[in-house]
This record gives C-alpha cells, sequence and structure tokens, in this order.
C-alpha cells in the first residue's frame, strides 16, 4: 500500500454557541455521525470533545456536485498548460501525460480529497475515469484515499469514460463492471455528438445500462444551442421511457443558456417533468445557466469545482464555495434571495447529488457541518472567509 498523510479526525459531542444559517446562537448535539439536538446557546463550560463555536456562522457541509478527485497533478511541481482548445484536444493531451505524472494514484487523489475538506467539502460526486487503458485502477485509487476517512466524508463515484463510449470497444463493459462496485453510485457519458458521432447510440447505450445496474447516469454534454439541446431532448425521452426519473444529471449543459427564452421554457419544463438535473462549474466565458429558470421548471442544479490544477486547466482552488461566488457574480445574481439561494446550492439544496433527502442543520441530519467568520450566508459568499472548522459525520477534519 502506498504511504500518504492520513487525515487527522477528532469526534465532536457538541458544536458550542454557533449561528445556524445566521440565526440566534444554539448548541448543536452531535452522536453517531448526526444531530441529535439544536437548543438555544447555555453558558455552561465547555466539556471534552465540545467545540465553542464562538458566535461563528454555521453552514450545512458544502457540496461538490461535480468534483475529477482522480485527474490532478496538485501537490506536484507546477505543470504548464499544454494549450488545447478542443475537448478532443484536451483528451488527448491528457492521455500522454498522466502516466508520468502518477494520474491516476492514491497519492494524487488524496492530496485533492485533502484540499476540498479544507474548503469546507463533507460530501462529493466525483467522476473518475475508465477507459480501456487505466481500467478501474483510478476508481481504486479513489476508494482507497476515501476509506482514510473511515466513513467521515461522503464521497459518491461516477464511473466516466472520458475517452469515449461507442468509439472504444470495451469502455461499456467497463462501466457494467464498474457499476457493480459498491462506492460506485452513477456511470456517465461524455458528448454523445461531437465525441462519439452516434448521440442516439451513446445515450441509448448509457440509458439502458443505467436501467439494467440500477445506478444513476451523469452525462457531460459540452455541445452547443440547438446540438445540446437535441442531445438534452434524447435524454429526456429515454429518461422517461426507461422510468429513470430523478436518477440522471446533465453536467454543463451550456446549450440550455444559449436558447432563445421559448425554446429554453420548452426544454426546461420536459426536463424538470422527467425528473433530469444539472450541475455546473460556473464558466465565466460562456453564458450561465438562468436559475430562476430552472427553479420554475422544477430542475435541480448543483454546484461543482470540476477538475482542478489538472492536465486541462491550472486553475481550480477545490472551494465549491467560490464556484458559487462565481456563478452569482457572472449570472448577475446580487438581491439578497438570489445570493442566499445560491449558498444553498452549494449546500443543503445540493443532497440530491450525494443521494441524500436531508442536508442541513436540523435535528436527525448527518453531521455536516462548516463554520466561518461570517455575519449571515451573504457575506459568506461575497467574502469567501476561511473555514475555521469542518466537521463531516461528526468528526472534525479541519480546523483552522
Amino acid at each position: 500500500m502506498s504511504s500518504f498523510p492520513r487525515p487527522a479526525m477528532l469526534d465532536v459531542t457538541s458544536l458550542r454557541r454557533v449561528r445556524p444559517w445566521g440565526g440566534d446562537p444554539v448548541d448543536i448535539a452531535i452522536d453517531e455521525g448526526r444531530i441529535t439536538t439544536i437548543t438555544p446557546a447555555a453558558a455552561d463550560p465547555i466539556g471534552i470533545r465540545e467545540f465553542d463555536g464562538r458566535g461563528l456562522l454555521a453552514l450545512p457541509g458544502i457540496v461538490n456536485a461535480h468534483a475529477h478527485v482522480d485527474k490532478s497533478w496538485w501537490g506536484l511541481p507546477w505543470q504548464s498548460y499544454g494549450g488545447e482548445s478542443s475537448t478532443e484536444g484536451r483528451i488527448r493531451h491528457e492521455r500522454e501525460q498522466r502516466d508520468a505524472l502518477g494520474i491516476p494514484s492514491l497519492e494524487r487523489s488524496a492530496f485533492v480529497l485533502r484540499e476540498l475538506v479544507r474548503h469546507g467539502t463533507t460530501a462529493i460526486r466525483t467522476h473518475v475515469d475508465v477507459d480501456t487503458s487505466v481500467g478501474l485502477r483510478g476508481i481504486e485509487a479513489v476508494e482507497e484515499a476515501v476509506a482514510a476517512y473511515g466513513g467521515a466524508l461522503d464521497v459518491q463515484i461516477v464511473a466516466f469514460p472520458q475517452d469515449g463510449v461507442l468509439r472504444r470497444p470495451g469502455v461499456l463493459e467497463l462501466l457494467r463492471e464498474a457499476a457493480a462496485r459498491d462506492s460506485v453510485t452513477g456511470i456517465g457519458g461524455l458528448d454523445p455528438a461531437s465525441i462519439d458521432r452516434d448521440p442516439v447510440g451513446q445515450i441509448d447505450a448509457l440509458t439502458a445500462l443505467a436501467a439494467e445496474t440500477g445506478v444513476g447516469l451523469d452525462i457531460h454534454l459540452h455541445d452547443p444551442a440547438e446540438l445540446g439541446a437535441f442531445q438534452i431532448e434524447l435524454i429526456v425521452d429515454r429518461t422517461q421511457r426507461l422510468g429513470l426519473g430523478g436518477r440522471v444529471t446533465i453536467a454543463h449543459g451550456f446549450a440550455v443558456a444559449q436558447l432563445d427564452p421559448a425554446r429554453r421554457r420548452d426544454l426546461l419544463a420536459a426536463m424538470g417533468e422527467a425528473g433530469v438535473s444539472m450541475t455546473t462549474v460556473a464558466p465565466l466565458r460562456l453564458a450561465q445557466l438562468p436559475l430562476a429558470e430552472l427553479d420554475a421548471a422544477g430542475v435541480r442544479l448543483g454546484l461543482g469545482t470540476d477538475g482542478i490544477r489538472d492536465l486541462w486547466s491550472p486553475f481550480g482552488t477545490g472551494d465549491t464555495l467560490g464556484i458559487a461566488w462565481q456563478y452569482a457574480r457572472a449570472g448577475g445574481l446580487m438581491h439578497d434571495d438570489e445570493l442566499l439561494r445560491v449558498v444553498q446550492l452549494a449546500t443543503s439544496a445540493g443532497a440530491w447529488a450525494v443521494g441524500r433527502d436531508v442536508h442541513d442543520l436540523v435535528e436527525g441530519a448527518r453531521a455536516d457541518i462548516v463554520l466561518v467568520d461570517a455575519e449571515n450566508p451573504l457575506d459568506a459568499l461575497v467574502r469567501q472567509p476561511e473555514r475555521a472548522l469542518v466537521i463531516a459525520g461528526g468528526r472534525a477534519l479541519h480546523v483552522a
């Protein structure tokens, strides 16, 4: 087994004098990884395995709904960006360079997880590459890195065919094999039209496999405007036919923001009815997914970091709250209700992306809690303060 710094963890029985969502100070009792009671803050002395929150703002743990923890070079010397402008070019560049950088490996995945946790992340949906060259090694590396947290950190793995599905014989069988693993909650897909050149074939194959294996489906769709909308319509149709509602996600989905308003309204209505969700990493160079329209149509939205410091881009810090800031700023969201909604997307409203019904600071919920020095959630979003304390599953994983 490879050696790497093990995460420090400390069981917490009570979080004292904190302000959930900016409200009045309370004490939060924790037992077996869950919030048991929330009571008005008492003046009693702080006991063993109790943390004094000192009136800090408490938020639910941050949910990263779109990560790639297997692919980063973070922790290594600086790697210059290769300059490839297309998705195909970046795929090719990554395949050429990854082995020399130890991608995938336990060490690379463990470093990324540490950075995500440091920024307040307690639950992650991560896409892990599966192809005929790497096989399932990436999944195995991520599983080992996650195991070091002893169940405190919740990581859902999507077996992701980054190099294509139909154009690479054997990938569908690898996805089927991956779906049988306990750690794998979904399979992925990538640009059925522009990568596989067969949108109907790829979408039919992946939706059938998801229905057969009982896992979710998360398709990364970069194709623009009507080409992208056409593929979304195919996904919606198959989702309804196969009874996959609530289990299908479209990542990126740039096309939605590029359609005329009437066309977008109809497409979002169909997605909402079918139970197809979306995730975004809020790319600054493109129009943002319209939050109010998604909410009105009942289309769930999650936020994620995508790859950080990898062979696709040198950017990224691992901070999903930073992505939330970027999404709000780039989308022109400035009113209090809009900013609060964006914080919710990064926390409580991201529950769906990691298979939870409830992810909030309420009794009975998993004890995933982040403390920051901020007046309220809006202040935390705008100022991006350091995460003072990160508790996941009742264990302190990071203390500033």
